[in-house]
């Protein structure tokens, strides 16, 4: 009988026992990963404040030379975006599926329904299919959005425009060091205009605000696609232009006989790929890389004319002087965007290996694919986030990029927290980030507070400081405290 129970007894426990480890795995089961997409990223306080400052130097720049500010969508319709980065830029661009009733109906469209389950599954036919159940995308950009914009709002817009923009963009890349698939762009575009001097203040633009920025040296690089369309027409294949130059552009990447063989994939003949070497080994000074060029160019009529434009600039910006960048003839820079037609621009730091930091360029007819022909423009844009890392790697953010609270008052409890709230006052008139703890916790707790903060100055206000008026002030990195009254904290931190 005893047995008997016992047997029952440890039965029970089996199951008590099978049940608690079952609700475990439940509980593991339903406990969510916490985790964001790979290439986007969270900011911190602090990354956000040396972030912030190097958005307000850009802006100040901007709004310097003229430009105005405008904002566009975080997504436009699909087809505004498409068939203007190239095939290689579309392929990057994250489409939105369509939603609710209007996503089924997509699904069950004749060319969909007759797929059978594989086909659901297979890249190529959702990418060929993709028109059908996305209407609207994330901005690859701020280009495109912005020839939109232009067309959309002509009547209200005096040409030539100058329009700066500061905004995420989004592009299905392969993450890695400096790129991201979430990213800021700030840019600055002139258009209405065909003057190569707004081509002069863009460079001066890179040149004033990466020096504000503190950048010692760093190269703009410059090139024109001219020069590239009349490479492209000196070796007999003009309508090759397009794949020529996303070959071109990658030969610092992947190097010369990767290029070589890239262009050979694309269908370029043995006796074409050695009419185009030249091109490869021209060096020297800007002045001594345009007079080969020109030799290299004879035959071409476009192609000389990408010469003569490239000098004007040159000259110009000669005459007129750079603070810490130097502009140089870059005659492989090709900048793989198929809407470039004139200058092209590529700026990158020689203090810090990032790749490019900025970049732009001269459009003929952007906005024409929208309505609105013979609207040239020229635009440059500022990698914020590679800008950011290489400030970082050079520890070159100042002091004055931290925004956090400067002084911190402690609270002792009602009393005392009543009297700091118009000592808080009279700290924020004058511009000091200043708070009072909102607890009367614990001195440690509070310190530890500003320490995790790393506010530089706390005040203490007691009885004897509220009778007095002299405040205990501590700097919490000398450790050194003294009695001081609110005027002279003013003094001291302003």
């Amino acid at each position: 009988m005893a047995k008997g129970l016992r047997n029952k007894d440890e039965g029970q426990l089996f199951d008590l026992i099978s049940l608690i480890l079952y609700w475990n795995n439940l509980k593991i089961f339903f406990i969510m990963k916490v985790s964001i997409p790979k290439g986007m990223r969270d900011f911190s306080p602090q990354v956000m404040a040396k972030r912030n400052y190097i958005f307000e130097t850009i802006r100040k720049s901007f709004q310097l030379y003229g430009f105005e500010q405008i904002e566009t969508p975080t997504m436009e319709n699909r087809e505004t975006l498409t068939g203007k980065y190239g095939d290689e830029g579309d392929s990057l661009i994250f489409n939105v599926l369509q939603r609710g009733d209007k996503l089924t109906k997509a699904l069950l469209n004749s060319e969909l329904k007759a797929a059978n389950k594989a086909d659901f599954d297979n890249v190529t036919f959702f990418n060929r299919n993709v028109s059908n159940v996305a209407d609207m995308a994330l901005r690859y950009d701020l280009t495109v959005p912005f020839a939109r914009y232009v067309v959309q709002h002509q009547n209200e817009i005096a040409f030539p425009f100058k329009r700066y923009q500061i905004q995420p963009v989004w592009r299905a890349d392969r993450p890695q060091k400096g790129r991201y698939r979430e990213f800021y762009q700030c840019d600055a575009d002139i258009i209405g205009s065909d003057s190569l001097l707004n081509e002069v203040e863009l460079v001066k633009l890179f040149d004033e605000v990466l020096s504000n920025l503190g950048l010692k040296s760093f190269s703009i690089n410059l090139n024109n696609r001219k020069i590239l369309s009349g490479i492209a027409e000196v070796i007999g294949r003009p309508e090759m232009i397009i794949p020529i130059t996303v070959a071109i552009d990658k030969l610092e990447k992947i190097g010369l006989d990767k290029v070589n063989e890239e262009l050979s994939q694309r269908g370029l003949s043995g006796v074409e790929l050695e009419k185009i070497q030249p091109l490869f080994r021209i060096e020297g000074s800007n002045d001594e890389k345009l007079n080969q060029l020109g030799l290299f160019l004879a035959g071409s009529e476009i192609g000389l004319k990408g010469i003569e434009e490239t000098k004007f600039i040159l000259d110009t910006i000669n005459s007129l002087g750079l603070n810490k960048g130097v502009l140089e003839v870059d005659v492989t820079l090709a900048r793989g965007l198929d809407y470039y037609t004139g200058a092209i621009f590529e700026v990158v730091s020689n203090e810090a290996k990032m790749g490019s930091i900025c970049g732009g360029g001269r459009y003929a007819d952007l906005t024409g694919i929208f309505g609105l022909p013979n609207m040239s423009g020229v635009g440059i844009s500022f990698g914020a986030d590679r800008i950011y890392d290489v400030l970082e790697e050079l520890k070159l953010f100042p002091e004055s990029a931290n925004s956090t609270t400067q002084v911190l008052l402690i609270n002792f409890g009602d009393k005392e927290a009543g009297y700091c709230l118009g000592v808080l006052q009279k700290l924020r008139a004058e511009g000091i980030r200043a708070e009072l703890y909102p607890d009367a916790a614990k001195m440690k707790k509070q310190m530890k507070y500003a320490n995790d903060k790393q506010i530089p100055f706390v005040v203490m206000v007691g009885e004897d400081e509220m009778n007095s008026g002299q405040l205990s002030l501590k700097n919490m990195e000398s450790g050194e405290q003294s009695k001081v009254s609110v005027e002279e904290i003013i003094k001291s931190i302003n």
